[in-house]
């Protein structure tokens, strides 16, 4: 689900014009749930590791008025879409910059931030400790940290539906072997202890979509069926899958998206922590 590009590895979703665009609508789409408990009031220089597109630091501008918003991002790709799309917007203008950079080694001074904002990104990197050490390197004391992070393990869906669920494997093996980690949410914690954090402090969130909210249901689970096939090409290529379970995974979303009684549910987790 990230926003951050490859550096040693092949980053899962790609990085094609449709995909920049699914990042936009996705974080729309996840930003009352992902926004819910975030407090940069007291901020002023925020870091963002893995800004991508540039989808999170619109929002973190719109939402925190106060706010300088430096973006870090190791695809040039990427960071020429983010500044695409924060140009257009009016509330942007003057307060951002954007930087080609390697999170785990990062072309900043100690202390040049009071803030800092990880989304979808460590689940892509291959030494998410070292990127979070870098991370307080460059904070003051005092300085707020706000990780979210996927569990893929909690994903769910009724009716039953195999090959979605044996493509969902295939999708979590490979970015395993990849250099990443779809299951990193639930390890924010002792991550983020272990990297030197104080105060820290988890909280799992959840999507759990049934017959309450039809509408978003089906616009989640077509949502989720973009995220899947992001990534079918490459799966295919590494022998991890086949056309005829892509084909199937696809009957399959298309059945559940139309049933009367379907259930999606996914949780990820947020972390905040404390640099002393």
């Amino acid at each position: 689900m990230s926003n951050i590009a490859a550096g040693d590895f092949q980053y899962i979703h790609g990085f094609s014009a449709d995909e920049q665009s699914r990042l936009i609508r996705q974080a729309r789409m996840f930003e009352t749930t992902l926004f819910s408990h975030i407090d940069y009031s007291d901020a002023t220089r925020l870091l963002e590791v893995g800004c991508g597109v540039g989808a999170q630091t619109e929002i973190l501008l719109r939402r925190f008025p106060q706010l300088h918003v430096t973006g870090v991002d190791r695809s040039t790709n990427q960071l020429a879409a983010a500044e695409r799309n924060l140009e257009k917007t009016a509330w942007c203008t003057a307060r951002y910059e954007l930087k080609q950079a390697d999170a785990t080694d990062l072309p900043f001074a100690e202390r040049s931030f009071d803030a800092a904002y990880l989304c979808w990104v460590l689940e892509h990197m291959p030494s998410p400790s070292r990127v979070l050490s870098e991370v307080r390197r460059v904070l003051s004391p005092g300085s707020t940290v706000y990780v979210t992070e996927v569990l893929n393990s909690s994903f769910f869906l009724d009716p039953y539906s195999p090959n979605v669920l044996r493509y969902w494997m295939a999708f979590n093996d490979h970015q395993y072997d990849s250099g990443g980690d779809p299951f990193i949410g639930a390890k924010l914690g002792n991550l983020l202890l272990a990297g030197g954090y104080r105060d820290v402090q988890t909280e799992v969130k959840t999507i759990h979509l049934d017959n309450r909210q039809p509408g978003r249901r089906k616009q989640m689970i077509e949502f989720w069926e973009e995220v899947l096939l992001s990534a079918a090409e490459q799966l295919i290529k590494a022998g991890k899958t086949d056309v005829p379970t892509v084909e199937g995974m696809r009957h399959e979303l298309q059945a559940v998206r139309n049933d009367p009684n379907a259930v999606f549910f996914f949780a990820f987790v947020q972390a905040r922590a404390t640099v002393y």
